[in-house]
Order: structure tokens, then sequence, then C-alpha cells
């Protein structure tokens, strides 16, 4: 790809986010009722490519069920209130009433409770009880300490998210995490991430996980381009991770890993654009978050903004707009693509004439940048 000159001693390669790039319809159109948007990982399928973001203020346990019961795949934060207090409602309500600054103190403060293990199969249990896939998150530096209580619990699909996550993290003060080995002796599907480029999402893929997440997460919330100055744009990463899935299963012969888009999926027209970059299903987090049934009560945030030290995220307010199955299935009330994500997913696959998506990840897209 053509190097933009920066400056006489840095080059960079121009890449591009969702809202600058369009999906362009072929000569053949369908009924929005005939396309699929099935997809299945592993031995799990779901009707819906939705996997909602692990993050207080959008899954807890009966907001997982509710998601499984509608197609999708909720993930559980096991770094979250859930797993630290016996009962997180009372703190819930006390962080939808902050104000300002505050909220970032306060949730560094209570966010300072340990994890308990018991805690953790209590709520593994729980939703596994409601008979939906179950699907929970630790970040790298925890998955070591906690994945046996979260084995043990009998989860469906493990997570292991972080801002970044690498197969060859280096430190001087701890054993890294050794995704391929841990990967490996595990019997449960793994997916991992995130990462943002061919060479990363190469390496994360070798490590043997099921699905790899491409961004950084938390797009409506976090700070990260502000405050570490890391970014890369959605469109060109997603793609670019689509290209090490394909070499990837030349390399090994045909095991295909599964591409999870992973921020920045405010609109159900981001969703359609991620699939159509070569995604295989979405992360969200904030459209969900104003769901009435949303635990943050209108308000959103992400582990990034409880950071002890350096916080990379902050508490946002979305309102409510819908129940979970308006703001998934409609109907919708409003024309800003907030409501009926899926859909506009099969009406956007329907238009450009795809009727499953593994079919729509082939749609020609152009440049189009936003109009002002």
């Amino acid at each position: 790809m053509t190097q933009v000159e920066i400056g006489r001693g840095k080059n960079g390669r121009r890449a591009y986010a969702l809202d600058e790039i369009g999906i362009v319809p072929s000569r053949r159109t369908r009924d929005p009722e005939e396309v699929s948007i099935a997809w299945q990982i592993d031995a799990y399928r779901f009707d819906l490519p939705l996997v909602v973001s692990p993050m207080d203020s959008v899954v807890s346990p009966k907001t997982a069920i509710e998601v499984g019961r509608l197609g999708g795949l909720a993930v559980l934060d096991l770094e979250g209130l859930w797993t630290r207090y016996e009962d997180p409602e009372p703190l819930l309500e006390e962080v939808a009433g902050l104000k300002g600054e505050a909220a970032t103190r306060r949730l560094q403060e209570i966010y300072n409770a340990p994890i308990k293990d018991e805690l953790i199969g209590r709520r593994i249990e729980e939703i596994r009880a409601a008979g939906v896939t179950t699907a929970v998150r630790l970040s790298p530096q925890r998955t070591v300490q906690h994945h046996k209580a979260v084995i043990d619990a009998g989860v469906d699909i493990f997570v292991i998210r972080g801002t970044t996550v690498s197969a060859e993290h280096v430190s001087g003060r701890a054993e890294p995490l050794n995704l391929k080995q841990f990967i490996y002796e595990l019997d449960v599907p793994v997916i991992v991430g995130g990462c943002a480029t061919y060479t990363a999402a190469l390496h994360l893929m070798r490590t043997g996980a099921a699905g790899v997440l491409v961004g950084f997460g938390g797009g409506a919330s976090h700070t990260t381009r502000t405050v570490l100055g890391v970014v890369v744009p959605m469109a060109t990463a997603i793609s670019d991770v689509a290209a090490a899935r394909r070499d990837y299963m030349d390399e090994s012969g045909g095991r295909y890993v599964h591409v999870i888009a992973d921020g920045g999926m405010g609109t159900s027209g981001d969703i359609a654009k991620a699939i159509a970059c070569g995604a295989d299903a979405v992360m969200v987090g904030s459209p969900l978050a104003r769901a009435a049934e949303a635990p943050g009560r209108g308000f959103h945030w992400g582990s990034e903004a409880q950071h002890p030290e350096l916080p990379r995220g902050k508490r946002v307010e979305f309102g409510t707009v819908g129940t979970l199955r308006q703001i998934l299935h409609g109907p919708s009330s409003v024309a800003d693509g907030s409501m009926n994500l899926m859909g506009a997913l099969r009406r956007t696959m329907a238009t450009a004439g795809y009727s499953d998506l593994k079919e729509f990840q082939r749609v020609e897209v152009v440049v189009a940048p936003q109009q002002p």
C-alpha cells in the first residue's frame, strides 16, 4: 500500500476508519427475510453475528442470559463488579449518579476490591443454568490466576481480552502468559485480542485461538488515543487481520480463525461495514448500553476507566432508547442506526445482493469520506 510522507524522517500508511468507506450494491437485490446472518464459532452456533463487550455497564448475568435468548453471545467481565461483590446493584446505582471527574476516582475505588473465585463460579453457573452459551473474559494479567475457577465452573467460551494482546509479551517482572501453551491445554475455544495489524494477528492465530479480536475495544468510552497515542482505524485493521486469516488458512492446511471486530461499532451501518471488510462477527458495547435492561442505567464505561494508575477510559452518558430486543431486532423509532441493528444488517446484505455473511465479506467497498 502507498506510503504517505509525514515528514522527511517519517512515512506512514494511509489507513481508513469505518465512516470513511461505503458499501457498493451489486446488480442483484434480495428479500431481507431470505438473508441469513447466522454465525458459528467452534461448536457454538448463533442466530446473530453479535458478541456483547465484557463491560459492567452492559453485561450482567441477567443481560447475558437475555442476549443469549435473543440470538447473540454476551461476555461477562470476570474482573468487574459481579465477581468482586455479592450484590453490585447499589454500586451500579451510585456510579450512575456520580458527577464529572468524580466518576473516575470512584470507579478506581470500587474496582479495588479483590476478585473472588467463588463468585466467578457462581456467576458462570447462573448463566449456564439458563441454557445459553456462556462466555467470560479475563485480562492476560489475571488469566493464570483465575482460569481454573473459570474452567471448573464449565464455561463454554473463554475470552482473553486486553487493550493490546500479543503472543510475545516481554516482562522482566513476572512470567508472561504463554498463550500457545495455555490455549493448547484448555478444552474450550478461546477468543483473544485485541490486535490491529497483520503480523500481530497472524501470531495470535498460531497460538490456537478460535477467534481474534480486532481493535482496542471500548470505542465510545476509551481514551487510549488521547492517553497513549495508540490508534488504528478500524476499516484498515479489520481488512489487514482478514488477510492474516486467509494466509493462516493456507499455512495451517485449512484451519479457520474467526475475526471479530471490537470497538467503534456505534451504529448498524458500522456493523455492516465491519463485516464487509472481513469480520465474521462484531463485538459491541455502546449500542446496548442504551438498553433499558443495561446495568449501567444509561451510562457506559469499560475496564480501562478504572485503571488504578493510568485510566484510559471514561464514563459516558448515553441515556436509554429501548429494550434489548428493540435495539437488536426492532422495531426502530429513530433514524440514526441505533436501533434494530440486526434488521439493518439483513437489509444491507439484501440491498447488496448477498445471502449470508461469508458471501457478504466479498462485497465491493469504496472510499467515501463522511460528508460534513
